[in-house]
């Protein structure tokens, strides 16, 4: 590469803190209203606003939280008391990055699969963003496994994607967050989720080289390694940990910066439980941590409820999430940790 890789290393090093995760508040309108709603709160761009300051925020965040990925109109959106979010993040110690993809949408040919966009214009967005006080990026592909899926084709030309748009990041000096997801839906068992994301974690690794990106100044965001929800198998911490390492180890570099997990809708605490078990192994290549959303800010917005009343319940319950995963992240967590400095 032609741009200087100390800079994006020095910040894919930052997000990867030890004992620190990253707090995905990357929702799209569509999907923050849908969480909205489900508890009870009015769909409008300050309730959105709203509940976004709650989360930045909130006291002492940067305890466990390294970084913060916004979406475009938060990255822009301001306190209350007219100070920027990206402003609050920073003197808080907490990087901030932004969602670039403009979402999946029906592959051409492959109608039951998805393919990422927002390429177009992408270049000049990523400096308009770094601009604002964006220093790392995300992009996430969105692969399903059933009968004879993904396609190769599916996993070529997304792995393509996230390969071009981490290319683009790294030339405007930001990190980029590599997020090739495969869906927790569908009756696969867990050797199967296996197999299939090695696979895409090949296909991404091998367009990333072609297309020049230093692993050191990147961060990959994976699914763990699971039984698709109605597998109707069950699965033990240490086989989801055993599983999903062992499948790593095979498919990702060492030189990647870190790996950042993504929840994908499992329940919070298990999710943390099973990032524990992996830290419970020894000798990884590369440091592992958390980049959820859900599974931290779920208990948060229940308790928030749209009222200001609520606000301090709401804000602990996230700072608890935080460093519950925190724990986690040192292989310190213990089921207790669940329930320890909660209310009765």
């Amino acid at each position: 590469m032609t741009v200087s890789q100390a800079p994006l290393i020095a910040t894919a090093q930052a997000l990867m803190a030890p004992g620190k995760g990253l707090l995905a508040m990357d929702e799209s309108v569509g999907t923050c209203n849908r969480r909205l709603a489900e508890v009870g709160i009015a769909q409008t761009e300050e309730s959105r606003r709203r509940y976004r300051e709650l989360l930045v925020t909130a006291p002492g965040l940067s305890e466990a939280i390294s970084g913060a990925i916004l979406f475009d109109a938060t990255l822009q959106q301001n306190t209350g008391d007219g100070v920027p979010f990206v402003d609050v993040l920073r003197a808080a110690g907490i990087v901030v990055g932004i969602k670039v993809d403009a979402g999946a949408k029906t592959l051409a040919g492959h109608a039951a699969e998805q393919v990422t966009e927002g390429l177009d214009g992408l270049r000049e967005r990523l400096a308009r963003y770094a601009s604002l006080g964006a220093q790392f990026a995300k992009w996430r592909a969105v692969l399903t496994i059933g009968d004879g899926l993904p396609s190769r084709a599916c996993m070529l030309v997304n792995a393509h994607a996230l390969a071009r748009y981490a290319a683009l990041c790294q030339e405007a000096q930001l990190v980029p967050i590599v997020e090739p997801e495969v869906l927790m839906d569908g009756g696969h068992t867990m050797a199967r989720c296996s197999e299939v994301t090695a696979e895409v974690l090949h296909q991404v690794f091998e367009q990333l080289h072609r297309q020049g990106v230093a692993l050191e100044g990147m961060v990959l965001k994976p699914n763990m390694v699971l039984p698709g929800l109605s597998c109707g198998a069950p699965a033990s911490l240490d086989a989801v940990a055993d599983a999903t390492l062992s499948c790593l180890r095979r498919a990702v570099p060492a030189a990647v910066a870190g790996i950042a997990f993504l929840s994908g809708g499992q329940p919070a605490a298990l999710a943390t439980a099973r990032l524990n078990a992996m830290h419970q192994q020894t000798s990884l290549p590369w440091p592992l941590t958390f980049s959820f959303g859900r599974a931290l800010q779920q208990p948060a917005l229940g308790l928030w409820a749209g009222s200001d009343s609520n606000r301090v319940a709401a804000q602990n319950a996230l700072l608890h999430r935080a460093r519950c995963n925190g724990a986690a992240v040192r292989g310190a967590w213990r089921p207790a940790m669940e329930t320890e400095g909660l209310p009765a």
